[in-house]
């Protein structure tokens, strides 16, 4: 009793689960809350919870799905990721000959395109010199005469529209440890360019520009790199910019400054003259997001060891285009698992709101599926200035990241939380499990083909992609 009385005479603080209007009350009448984000499984869907507790009753398959799961983080942990080449992609890439275009996110057809998408394949095919003009080029697409697939068909990354097609240079970054390889264009820049579904002259001309002069002579220094050091360790700069305020995904200013002082001496050493190399340098110091273009095909290389690992509920991938947004689980293979993409909330360039936006598109939350991007926002507040949001949403963000992730990366450290590990390994059980979904930060597009970029911004994953993930691995193992 003595107890009970210490306690009612003592400050209470009120928990609050469940509606946030119960605690925004309770705060407006300055009463100590805290508030706690819970939610139901999976939304409260019943068939999703009745097979959740159908997989969490079975001890030896969680078992085993412990046991996997642990491979997989490991497997990406382990990972060394090098620059080794840039390339022309019809010389590297797999499976990639004749008039074929690559795009970001899963399979999609010409007529369910959206325009950012189909403004950069326009612009593609100008580019190669298929059609002469972007109404050729829109009659040959609806003709069939160009053949599309997804960039993660062929081991590649591309971010927004994630348009390659063959005469562009690709990055090609391996992963030393177990030896594959992930590719990736190298990135124009912001506002209007291809990868936002810009087609106009200079759009083209710029990439004319980085195929005949750009990518050849980064190649010249890269190749000084492979004989003297193995290549760049992108993996290793990744480390650092984490430390200095950038999230490897939109934000990536001193990322690109690293890569900068890295490329410089071997640009040096190579037979470029003085303009080309002053060229080269100012290009890259330029485009702030020159950096992107290397940790996506550092992060494909790393996740895609994961791939097909039995029992194993951790995402692999995570790509957007324009229309759907897809997953894949690594116990579940190839499949894809896609649902409606989101709209993002903000922040506009000047002229544009959210009205001339397009839905989430890119390959760009490869960053995020194995571990920085969104995941690793607490390390970089700034990015705030760019998405949208406070430095204390930024925070938020990462901390809530923890919940359904697998572990959290020894590599990739946050000085902001102690130099705690970013969230790895995003897993489809905890996911539904809990309802939260991966967290997207994001560049928007115009909905109208052939404008480009109007702004950036945050989202969630849509539930209902791991719903349909979920239920095929419990048809699966269960």
């Amino acid at each position: 009793m003595a107890k009970l009385i210490d306690m009612l005479n003592s400050e209470m603080i009120v928990i609050n689960a469940g509606l946030r209007s119960f605690y925004e009350d309770l705060k407006n009448q300055n009463v100590k809350v805290e508030h706690i984000n819970w939610k139901p499984p999976a939304g409260g869907d019943p068939e999703i919870i009745e097979a959740l507790d159908k997989l969490l009753a079975n001890k030896s398959l969680l078992e085993k799905i412990q046991k996997a799961n642990d491979e997989a983080v490991e497997r990406m942990m382990s990972s060394q990721l090098f620059l080794v080449d840039i390339k022309p992609a019809n010389e590297v890439v797999p499976d990639f000959k004749g008039k074929i275009i690559l795009h970001s996110g899963p399979p999609i057809e010409w007529s369910r395109m959206c325009g950012p998408t189909k403004g950069a394949i326009l612009g593609a095919c100008v580019y190669e010199g298929w059609a002469q003009s972007i109404e050729e080029a829109e009659k040959m697409c609806e003709a069939g005469a160009i053949k599309f697939d997804p960039c993660h068909h062929h081991n590649t990354v591309g971010p927004m529209a994630g348009i390659v097609s063959p005469s562009m240079w690709v990055f090609c970054v391996q992963n030393k440890t177990f030896g594959n390889f992930a590719y990736c264009t190298l990135n124009e820049g912001l506002g209007k360019v291809l990868r936002f579904g810009a087609n106009s002259e200079d759009v083209i001309k710029r990439l004319k520009w980085m195929e005949q002069v750009l990518a050849p002579g980064l190649a010249k220094a890269v190749k000084l790199a492979v004989e003297k050091e193995g290549g760049i360790n992108i993996k290793s700069l990744m480390a650092q910019v984490l430390m200095m305020g950038d999230e490897c995904h939109n934000r990536n200013v001193a990322g690109t400054t690293l890569f900068i002082k890295e490329i410089t001496p071997y640009l040096l050493q190579t037979d470029l003259d003085k303009k080309t190399i002053k060229d080269i340098i100012d290009f890259m110091a330029g485009n702030v997001h020159f950096f992107l273009n290397l940790t996506m095909p550092a992060q494909k290389a790393s996740a895609d060891t994961i791939k097909n690992i039995k029992y194993c509920s951790i995402m692999y991938a995570m790509a957007r285009n324009g229309t759907d947004t897809g997953i894949r689980i690594s116990g579940l293979g190839d499949k894809w698992f896609v649902a409606p993409s989101g709209m993002p909330k903000g922040l506009y360039f000047a002229g544009f709101s959210e009205e001339d936006a397009n839905p989430d598109l890119g390959d760009s939350t490869i960053t995020e599926t194995a571990g920085v991007g969104a995941n690793a926002m607490a390390g970089a507040p700034a990015i705030v200035k760019f998405v949208g949001g406070t430095p204390a949403d930024a925070l938020k963000v990462t901390k809530e990241t923890y919940y359904i992730t697998h572990t959290k990366h020894r590599d990739f450290q946050l000085p902001s939380l102690n130099f705690e590990g970013t969230p790895l390994g995003f897993d489809l059980i905890k996911i539904i499990n809990t309802g939260i979904t991966p967290f997207i930060n994001t560049g928007i597009a115009h909905k109208k083909p052939g404008i480009g970029q109007v702004g950036a911004g945050i989202l969630r994953a849509p539930m209902d992609c791991f719903k349909k993930a979920f239920k095929d691995f419990v048809k699966t193992y269960c």
